[in-house]
C-alpha cells in the first residue's frame, strides 16, 4: 500500500470539478502517468479511495504515486489535446503508448541521370522521398506495381554507361520493362514517364490516367501517333493495375479502417489507410489492455490521430468509442473540414471493416503462437455471449449412459481455442439411481465448482474458466444456473444446443437462444467443443460399460464379489493383462486361496 495515500487524499478533497489533465509522479518526480478529466476531483479521488477495485496495472502505479501535478482547461476537448501533447513528450510508464510493430519505409526517387524508383527503409541515398509510410509491404508493393506499370528498369544496369553493352533482359520480352539499355529511349521520355510513375503512386490511378489521356489526346492531335500509342498502352496498365486494387478498395476513396482483435491482455489494432479508392499504407499495434472504465478505441483514436496532417475524410469503425463528440472535434479541427466515423451494417466497407480485424487477428496469433481464426473466433464468441473479453479458458461437460447403466460425465477444456487434454476431467454419476440428466449434471457441476470454492485438487480443479457450456439446452442451463448462485461464483454458463441431426444449432442461455449460424469462426468453435465433449464422454462411457461387463463375468465364480472383481479389474486395468495373469498372481491380488484363484483362471481365459 502506499504510505503517502493519506496526504493523497487530503490534496484531492480540495481539487477543482473543472475539466483538465493530472499527472502522476513518482518519488524522484519522474511523470508515470497522464490522464484527462471532465471533473478532476472526482477522476482522480478514485485512484485514492479506500477499498479499491483497481487492476494490478492501476494498482501498481497508484502504489507508485509519490504526488501529482494538474492543469485546468476550459472544456474536456482542451484536455483532451493538452493530454495527447503530454503523453507522446513524456512517454509515461503506465500510460497506452502506441508502439507500431516494425520502423518507418520509404519511396526513393534517386538523384541520378536516370532516376530509379525503390523502395527504402532511411532517407541515407541522396534522392527525393515519398513518405514516411508505416507498411514496408505497401511501400515494397507500390513501387513494384509503378515500375511494373510504367515499364521502368530494376536490373543493376547503370545508365548512360552500361547502353549497348549487352542484350535485353528477360523483362523487356515479357513487356515489363521498356529496354533502356538498348539506347534506344531518350532522356526527356525516360523521366516523363517517371514522372508519370510518382504521380500514380502520390495520386492513384484516377487522376494518373486522367492526365495521361490529355497527353494521349495532345500528342495524337500533333499528329505524333508513336508517342500516342505509348500513353495509350500506359494507360491500359494503369487501369488493369486499377481494377487489381479495386478488389480492396473499390467504394472508399478517403479513409482508415480501424480493426481490433483481443488476445490474453493484449489488443491488437489495424489501421487500413485508403487514399484515392486503394490501399494506401498501414499500421499494426499491440496495446495492454486498459482499465475497466476506459475505453480502447478512445486512447487510441486521441494518439493516434493527434499532430497528424493526413486526416481521411472517414474513419470506419466496429462501434463508435465512447468519446467520439470529442474525437469527431479533434478530426474536424486537425483536417479544417467534417470528419464522419462510421460503423458500416453491410456492403463494401463492412468488408473492409472485416479485412482489417482480420489483419489485427493475424498479427496477434502471430506473436501468441495460434492462428488468426482461432483469435477471430474467441472474439466473436465472446461479444455473441456478451463476455467483458474474450473467454480464454473454457470448460465443457456432458453426460453419457446407457439407459440407468454406466451413467458418466467428461469435463474437456481449450485454451485459447485449442484442447488442453491434460486437463480433462471424469465424473462418475454417484447419486443418481436412475437416468436423470438434468440432476446429472447438477451432480458434476456441484462437485467441480466446490474444487474452485475451496481452492481443493490440482492446478486446474482449481483454476476458475471464463465461460462454462454445458452440453444441452436451456433445461440444463437452467438446472445448474442456481448452483453458481448458491455458491457465489460468477462465472457465465451457456449450453450448446444440437438440432434433430445432433448438430450444433444455437447456444442456450437461461430464458432464450443465441443464434450463431453466421458467426462462422465462433460457430466452428462452438462445434469442435461440442463434438469433442461428446467424443470423450461417450468413450469414458464405454470403458465403464466395458468394466462392468467384465466385472458381472468375474462375480460368477464363488467367492469373488463386486468388490474383489473391482480391485481386480484397477490392479490389471485391461483385459488382456487379466489374461497373462498366472493363478498365483490372481490369488495375491484379490486374497484368493488356490482353488478360488485357478476357477478364476478359467473363467477369465474363456473371456
Amino acid at each position: 500500500m502506499n504510505p503517502r495515500l493519506s496526504y493523497l487524499r487530503e490534496k484531492t478533497s480540495k481539487l477543482t470539478s473543472s475539466p483538465g489533465v493530472y499527472i502522476m509522479r513518482s518519488r524522484d518526480s519522474n511523470i508515470i502517468y497522464i490522464g484527462k478529466a471532465k471533473n478532476l476531483k472526482n477522476r482522480v479521488s478514485s485512484y485514492f479511495r479506500e477499498n479499491p477495485d483497481h487492476t494490478p496495472k492501476v494498482a501498481a502505479m497508484v502504489s507508485n504515486v509519490y504526488d501529482y501535478d494538474f492543469i485546468v482547461t476550459d472544456s474536456e476537448y482542451e484536455a483532451l489535446l493538452l493530454e495527447c501533447s503530454l503523453i507522446k513528450q513524456h512517454q509515461p510508464k503506465y500510460n497506452i503508448l502506441l508502439k507500431d510493430d516494425k520502423g518507418y519505409h520509404y519511396i526513393r526517387i534517386s538523384d541520378e541521370e536516370y532516376p530509379r524508383i525503390t523502395n527504402e527503409k532511411n532517407t541515407l541515398l541522396p534522392g527525393k522521398y515519398l513518405g514516411p509510410y508505416t507498411s514496408g509491404f505497401i511501400t515494397k508493393e507500390a513501387v513494384n506495381e509503378a515500375n511494373k506499370v510504367f515499364m521502368l528498369p530494376t536490373c543493376r544496369r547503370k545508365f548512360p554507361d552500361d547502353f549497348r553493352k549487352g542484350r535485353p533482359c528477360l523483362n523487356y520480352h515479357i513487356k515489363t520493362c521498356m529496354g533502356l539499355c538498348r539506347g534506344k529511349i531518350s532522356r526527356e521520355s525516360y523521366c516523363a514517364a517517371v514522372e508519370q510513375a510518382v504521380d500514380f503512386i502520390r495520386n492513384g490511378s484516377a487522376q494518373s490516367v486522367e492526365r495521361m489521356e490529355q497527353e494521349m489526346n495532345d500528342a495524337a492531335e500533333n499528329l505524333d501517333f508513336e508517342r500516342a500509342a505509348m500513353l495509350r498502352d500506359r494507360i491500359i496498365a494503369v487501369k488493369k493495375a486499377s481494377e487489381k486494387q479495386k478488389i480492396i478498395g473499390s467504394g472508399v476513396d478517403s479513409a482508415d479502417v480501424i480493426g481490433t482483435a483481443g488476445y490474453g491482455s493484449k489488443i491488437v489494432v489495424s489501421v487500413l489507410m485508403y487514399r484515392e479508392n486503394r490501399l494506401y499504407d498501414k499500421a499494426v499495434f499491440e496495446l495492454e489492455k486498459p482499465e475497466d472504465d476506459e475505453d480502447i478505441l478512445d486512447l487510441f483514436m486521441e494518439q493516434f490521430y493527434h499532430g497528424r496532417s493526413d486526416i481521411p475524410r472517414s474513419v470506419i469503425l466496429e462501434r463508435l468509442p465512447d468519446g467520439y463528440e470529442l474525437i469527431t472535434e479533434m478530426l474536424n479541427s486537425r483536417s479544417g473540414r467534417a470528419v464522419k466515423l462510421h460503423v458500416p451494417q453491410k456492403g463494401r466497407q463492412l468488408e473492409l471493416l472485416r479485412l482489417a480485424k482480420n489483419n489485427s487477428a493475424e498479427y496477434a496469433a502471430l506473436n501468441n503462437d495460434r492462428t488468426g481464426k482461432e483469435v477471430i473466433a474467441l472474439e466473436q464468441l465472446g461479444k455473441c455471449l456478451g463476455l467483458p473479453k474474450p473467454p480464454g479458458y473454457i470448460e465443457a461437460y456432458d453426460i453419457s449412459n446407457l439407459s440407468s447403466e454406466s451413467m458418466v460425465a467428461g469435463m474437456i477444456v481449450f485454451s485459447e481455442g485449442r484442447p488442453l487434454k491434460k486437463a480433462y476431467k471424469r465424473f462418475t454419476i454417484k447419486e443418481q439411481q436412475f437416468q436423470n440428466d438434468y440432476g446429472s449434471m447438477q451432480e458434476v457441476l456441484r462437485r467441480r465448482l466446490l474444487h474452485i470454492k475451496n481452492r481443493e485438487g490440482d492446478e486446474y480443479f482449481k483454476r476458475r474458466p471464463d465461460l462454462i457450456l454445458l452440453d444441452g439446452g436451456k433445461g440444463h442451463v437452467n438446472a445448474v444456473a442456481p448452483i453458481l448462485k448458491e455458491l457465489d461464483l460468477d462465472i457465465p454458463l451457456f449450453g450448446m444446443v444440437k438440432d434433430s441431426r445432433h448438430r450444433t444449432r444455437a447456444i442456450a442461455a437461461e430464458g432464450h437462444e443465441i443464434q450463431i449460424n453466421e458467426l462462422r469462426s465462433a460457430f466452428n468453435l462452438i462445434t469442435q467443443i461440442q463434438d469433442e465433449v461428446h467424443r470423450y464422454s461417450v468413450s469414458f462411457m464405454h470403458t465403464r460399460h466395458k468394466k462392468k461387463t467384465y466385472a458381472s463375468r468375474l462375480t460368477e465364480v464363488r467367492g469373488i464379489g463386486e468388490k474383489k472383481a473391482e480391485k481386480l479389474l484397477t490392479l490389471f486395468k485391461t483385459k488382456e493383462n487379466l489374461k497373462n495373469a498366472s493363478p498365483e498372481e490372481l490369488a495375491k491380488a484379490a486374497a484368493l486361496n488356490s482353488e478360488t484363484a485357478l476357477e478364476l483362471w478359467k473363467i477369465i481365459q474363456e473371456m
